[in-house]
């Protein structure tokens, strides 16, 4: 069973607006380095969720996904990466 410390959040902002920052809860145990920007900027968009999950990629969310998340009371915005890692458990993603 995975733990919280078999896992880090990392976060990528593509754009200006708080809909264009990512959440990305990566498993270290499939990869250590994390996600790659350089090799996911030249995947194939057919292969965008392949190359992601090669990387490691367990859950990715947009900041409105974040927010409503927050709102709905699923997670908590203040303790971020153990909040995504719990609701990863409970659907069954790790």
């Amino acid at each position: 069973m995975r733990t919280l410390n078999d896992t880090s959040l990392e976060t990528f902002q593509f754009g200006t607006r708080p809909e264009d920052k990512y959440y990305l809860l990566i498993d270290l145990l499939r990869n250590t380095d994390g996600i790659d920007l350089a090799k996911l900027s030249n995947a194939d968009p057919r292969m965008f969720d392949a190359v992601l999950s090669e990387m490691g990629c367990v859950l990715m969310l947009s900041g409105d996904e974040i927010q409503e998340l927050t709102n709905r009371g699923e997670i908590d915005p203040n303790k971020l990466h153990e909040s995504l890692f719990e609701l990863t458990r409970r659907e069954g993603l790790i």
